[in-house]
């Protein structure tokens, strides 16, 4: 994706991709946005100073695309890249805690290739699924802004309506996250109930399509964030995530191997 950070980015200032654009037109116009200076700013300033223990790698310091086939039907939505994983390796959740327990429970249940996420290029495949967030670059502290959420949103939503014909399920990691994919999914074309649900580990809503076909009823899923804080006080499990993804993977009609072996 050599010289993307050169080219219009407005589809997060209030353009549009073309109608007939594929996700993978998306994704290389996401790596090239450079909306929310505060943002633009910190990615940047890590991949430059780095931490001591990646010194030699080269950071992807960039805005992170979504990862997973064009086709999935279920997708997870996290929150944002961290600033040593995907903000390093240019790929979500990869080089990071937090992907490591991710993956970890995706290859458990039968979506993924392997249990680990070390790089871009370390032969990972995921299977009917497909893993985004709502902010694409690494937030100082992990938080990013309500305004940085919003200006973001844009890309979601074109992500959202170019999954519509294959998208049955959504995980949504954390609170952050399912206040962003709400609103995206009333823009993308299905009908969120007034008042909006409220998150919950566990939570669960069916929303009906309010555009043609070919958008189908869609389920979202709540689980919370797999943040080192709830994974490692034990609030999220690897039996809690798995259930959840499981569920998920049988909405979306995926394949999933017999629940054999209850790690914890």
């Amino acid at each position: 994706m050599e010289g993307t950070e050169g080219r219009d980015s407005s589809l997060a200032e209030g353009g549009r991709l073309a109608e007939g654009s594929s996700l993978s037109d998306l994704d290389e116009h996401i790596t090239g946005c450079r909306a929310c200076p505060r943002l633009v700013e910190w990615r940047e300033e890590v991949a430059r100073t780095k931490r001591a223990a990646f010194a030699d790698w080269t950071y992807w310091g960039r805005p992170v695309p979504g990862f997973g086939p064009v086709d999935a039907s279920l997708l997870v939505v996290g929150l944002a890249p961290a600033a040593h994983g995907a903000n390093r390796t240019g790929r979500m959740f990869t080089g990071d805690r937090s992907g490591d327990v991710l993956y970890a429970a995706l290859h458990d249940v039968g979506l993924a290739s392997r249990a680990t996420a070390v790089s871009a290029d370390d032969g990972l495949e995921l299977y009917g699924v497909r893993i985004t967030s709502p902010v694409h670059c690494a937030p100082p502290a992990n938080k990013p802004t309500p305004e940085e959420r919003d200006t973001c949103r844009p890309w979601l939503v074109r992500e959202l309506e170019l999954l519509r014909p294959t998208l049955r399920a959504v995980v949504v990691l954390g609170a952050f996250g399912w206040q962003a994919a709400l609103p995206a999914l009333a823009e993308a074309g299905w009908a969120v109930p007034r008042p909006r649900p409220a998150f919950a580990h566990g939570a669960r809503v069916t929303l009906r399509p309010s555009a043609g076909p070919p958008a189908k009823s869609l389920d979202v899923l709540g689980c919370f964030h797999v943040s080192q804080r709830n994974t490692f006080t034990g609030r999220l499990t690897p039996a809690m995530l798995r259930d959840v993804l499981r569920a998920a993977a049988e909405t979306a009609g995926l394949p999933t191997p017999p629940d054999a072996e209850q790690h914890t």
